[in-house]
């Protein structure tokens, strides 16, 4: 090949970028779930929000590309969500913290920093009463253990499981809305509904509300928790209390909140979009 050619063809992989990674996938438990695999190094495994995928969560956001740099970052689809399978039992989504552990697993992973934001974070706090030594450190983003376990939380899953099926997300819309701006009227729950209604399985997400109490983790267990952690969270997050709560009942447990930070990962100032997350996920796995 001539020079000329040859240049050409370096400059149109520059202009390219890197190459998309390629999609996988293996069975957990009956169901099929998609992940990915890029970079090399120290392994990271990254675990979505409820209605998240790997592109919306950590693609979009530049998370996996910032993090890929210089580790093997790990991210899949949760079951219910993206190209994964999605049962509409409920008793499926009790294995959705097993998916985890099953994935490490597959890629004969001993060890692995665990990173999960929202929903993620809330699995990624159970696991850690139940499998700690599979973690060598974890960041929860936007996220506080779930430790409700009232009659009246559980009716008010259901009530949220049946608006979901009917394709309206009110309680996620509602309970996450920036605490700074106005809360969401009826015309933005329905146009934000409408937008995950498009690319969901609105009978999985209702299954999934409905296998809550799966994730529950009481005081007493994650005060036993010695796994390095760090929760990030944004200023104008709907979870600021509970998270800057939990070092009470959590010890060694940090907490660095992000001025100006939201909860939607596809709000413009959402968390997972701020250079501080990855930053600060980049620190707590260096120490």
């Amino acid at each position: 090949m001539t020079l000329r050619p040859l240049l050409i063809l370096v400059l149109l992989s520059v202009l390219a970028g890197p190459a998309p990674a390629q999609d996988r996938f293996f069975d957990s438990g009956g169901v099929r779930i998609r992940y990915v695999d890029r970079g090399a190094g120290t392994p990271v495994v990254l675990v979505h929000g409820f209605t998240g995928s790997i592109e919306r969560s950590w693609i979009d956001t530049g998370v996996l590309p910032d993090l890929a740099r210089d580790h093997r970052v790990i991210a899949f689809d949760l079951r219910g969500h993206g190209k994964s399978g999605k049962p509409h039992d409920p008793k499926a989504y009790e294995e959705l913290a097993p998916d985890v552990i099953r994935l490490m697993d597959h890629l004969e992973l001993r060890q692995a920093h665990l990173v999960g934001y929202s929903l993620g974070g809330i699995i990624l706090a159970r696991l850690l009463t139940t499998h700690p030594q599979r973690f060598l450190s974890v960041v929860l983003g936007g996220a506080a253990y779930r430790r409700s376990q009232s009659a009246e939380a559980d009716r008010e899953t259901e009530a949220a499981a049946r608006e979901i099926e009917s394709g309206v997300y009110r309680a996620l819309v509602v309970s996450t809305a920036p605490t700074d701006e106005p809360p969401p009227d009826e015309d933005a729950i329905r146009r934000r509904s409408g937008e995950i209604s498009r690319e969901s399985d609105l009978l999985a997400h209702a299954a999934l509300m409905r296998a809550r109490r799966a994730l529950l983790v009481t005081d007493a267990e994650i005060a036993m928790v010695r796994v390095p952690a760090l929760a990030v969270v944004g200023a104008a997050d709907p979870a600021l209390p509970r998270v800057k709560a939990m070092p009470k009942r959590w010890p060694g447990l940090e907490v660095e909140v992000v001025p100006g930070a939201a909860h939607p990962t596809v709000h413009a100032r959402s968390l997972p979009r701020r250079p501080e997350f990855a930053a600060a996920i980049r620190r707590h796995i260096a120490r």
